[in-house]
């Protein structure tokens, strides 16, 4: 065991996230988040507007899909989204339900394999999840 999940974080995360930081996040951490707007200093935006199609987001421990973005909107209206509440921010739509699960009580929402993603902040359209970007850079692994 490691903290809340089986192992630590991959080694080699995307996003140029710093390990240390996701590590503490995913696994140590039922409460806190990296900084608000932390993945602007990351080279997520950039990935997200060069991408040609809805980006797959993987869990930083366990390699699963957890997230497919964006979907329903374009890729400026996740961006802006994303900016305006400071954390990547999902709709019920993009989750991977098989791997994602919300807590009635706290609305923490977490991996299948324990790693701590964020939580859900419903606004006036719905469910939206505020993700830890440190806890979806992630490389897919095979299962």
């Amino acid at each position: 065991e490691h903290g809340t999940s089986a192992k630590p974080v991959q080694s080699d995360l995307l996003y140029d996230v710093n390990n240390k930081l996701a590590d503490k996040i995913c696994n140590f951490n039922r409460h806190f988040a990296e900084m608000g707007g932390y993945f602007q200093s990351t080279p997520f935006e950039e990935k997200v507007m060069e991408a040609k199609s809805p980006i797959t987001f993987y869990d930083s421990v366990s390699g699963k899909p957890l997230f497919v973005a964006p979907i329903n909107r374009s890729p400026e209206d996740f961006i802006q989204e994303s900016k305006i509440h400071g954390w990547p921010s999902f709709r019920d739509e993009e989750v991977v339900w098989e791997n994602v699960r919300v807590l009635k009580n706290s609305g923490e929402t977490v991996s299948v394999d324990g790693t701590h993603l964020g939580h859900n902040l419903p606004d006036r359209k719905g469910n939206r999840y505020c993700i830890n970007l440190v806890s979806i850079a992630g490389k897919p692994t095979a299962s």
